[in-house]
């Protein structure tokens, strides 16, 4: 019926909590310390990196001098500081000399910027690891410098874009099985599965010994971006065991059964992760809400928007929408919004009733204004029935039916469990008798589809068959009203 987001919501922790693990992020607080540590006599060559005398110091400074990776984790480290604008480089004055280095502006967000600003200063870190992550390895430099003294790009059959797309497009799937309900949560997903969900056809049945050598060399390249991932605070990460891959040879193999499976890496995306891979789909143009974004907006765009979201994340989010809210007020604006006769405007009435299930007796007066409402009477009534009021007054028969109709659209589209679906339709069958027979003549949009929905999930296939029948029946009608 209706279109929903592509993704599910994402619950993220609130920006002071992602600020403070930005700032603990690994390579960010290095490069932090550095940018302090930069000063009239640091020096840089030509691309900015340090020079090779400074790199002991440097390694001091972190703590990492009596570490043999200490040098190349400071070189990392003062990469990203310039990178992200914590030190600001000038070129020296003649080829041959070095340059110098000194504290950048972004330095001073580090203490008095808001928690936004050490997000975005976080974001930047965030792509410059993202392109190293998709740079070419180098394993044999010599072969690839020609004559000229140049690396020959050619010669590394590496195509940037694709690289790229492939690492997005792993994010992207560890992102969904994060948020997914029934996804991995906050639990770690298996590097296997991970690298099978890029390679693997979604038809393919027994894999190939092609198709497996693939997910093993998606592995190893995965390895390697996971560990560059790591440190500034993206994912956690515990990498392909090396002892493994002595067993096997060159490169592992997809694990066959679960025991070994966290032998073969195990990643999960850390709450900052969440929040980074979000803004870079907001910022690729992807549809991917966030349980709390819907706060501020009015009714109409909330039981819009909350349309596709799971059940234990819709009722957040109206929560959320309601607090600070004027009850009479908000139901009044939820029953406005809920009108309608467009696609979507039967699951809007299901969230309608949802969020409004939430609001205790200051809503009833807003909820009795509706009571003589084609569209909101029914629900108004269902409302009224629940909190044991007064003076409900019985529907007309064609209400009843006109709920019914509505109520069942609304399941059909929220994608929700069958077998209560099927649960609700054998109860209203079974509750009235003839429904077939009145319900193929109710004045509602969806009558037709709804009526040919039962005649595929109602279990007795008596009724079923009287479904169908009811189907046509209403298309023919709907037909020779349109004619």
């Amino acid at each position: 019926m209706s279109e929903h987001p592509t993704l599910p919501p994402v619950r993220l922790r609130a920006d002071a909590e992602l600020a403070r693990d930005a700032l603990a992020a690994p390579l960010l607080a290095q490069a932090v310390r550095l940018a302090r540590w930069a000063g009239p006599e640091t020096r840089v060559d030509a691309g900015g990196e340090l020079v090779d005398e400074q790199l002991p110091e440097a390694a001091e400074v972190l703590g990492l001098a009596d570490d043999e990776d200490g040098e190349t984790w400071a070189g990392d480290a003062w990469r990203l500081a310039v990178d992200t604008g914590l030190v600001a480089v000038e070129d020296g004055e003649a080829e041959d000399l070095p340059g110098r280095a000194e504290p950048g502006e972004n330095l001073a967000l580090v203490t008095g910027g808001s928690p936004q600003d050490v997000l975005g200063l976080w974001l930047d870190g965030f792509d410059a690891v993202f392109a190293d992550a998709v740079a070419p390895v180098l394993d044999d430099l010599d072969a690839l410098v020609g004559e000229d003294g140049e690396i020959d790009i050619e010669a590394l059959d590496w195509d940037p874009e694709a690289e790229a797309e492939f690492l997005e497009g792993v994010l992207g799937n560890l992102y969904l099985l994060t948020v997914s309900e029934g996804g991995a949560g906050e639990g770690p997903v298996p590097l296997p599965a991970l690298a099978a969900s890029m390679v693997v056809p979604d038809d393919l049945g027994e894999p190939t010994d092609d198709v497996l050598e693939q997910v093993s060399d998606a592995m190893m390249r995965l390895d390697e971006q996971f560990r560059l991932l790591e440190p500034i605070g993206l994912v956690a990460y515990q990498p392909v065991d090396e002892a493994l891959m002595a067993e096997e040879g060159e490169e592992p193999a997809p694990p066959v059964d679960d025991e070994d499976v966290s032998r073969y890496g195990m990643v999960r995306l850390t709450p900052l992760g969440l929040y980074g891979i979000r803004a870079r789909m907001l910022e690729a143009g992807v549809d991917a809400p966030a349980v709390g974004d819907l706060t501020d907006k009015g009714a109409d765009v909330l039981l819009d928007g909350i349309a596709g979201y799971p059940p234990a994340a819709a009722r957040e989010e109206t929560a959320a929408w309601l607090a600070g809210r004027d009850a009479l007020g908000a139901a009044r604006e939820l029953l406005h919004a809920a009108r309608g006769a467009d696609a979507g405007s039967p699951l809007r009435r299901l969230h309608c009733q949802q969020t409004l299930s939430l609001l205790g007796a200051e809503a009833e007066p807003a909820v009795r204004e509706v009571l003589d409402d084609a569209e909101l009477g029914g629900l108004a009534r269902v409302w009224l029935a629940e909190r044991g009021a007064a003076d409900v007054p019985a529907p007309p028969e064609s209400m009843i039916f006109w709920l019914a109709i509505d109520t069942i659209a609304a399941q059909l589209d929220s994608d929700g469990d069958l077998e209560e679906l099927q649960e609700l339709i054998e109860g209203l069958t079974g509750r009235h008798s003839g429904f077939f027979e009145a319900a193929w003549r109710v004045e509602h949009p969806a009558t037709a589809e709804v009526l040919e929905a039962m005649g595929r999930l109602h279990r007795d296939k008596t009724s079923a068959k009287e479904a169908r029948k009811a189907a046509f029946k209403a298309r023919s009608r709907s037909g020779s009203s349109g004619a």
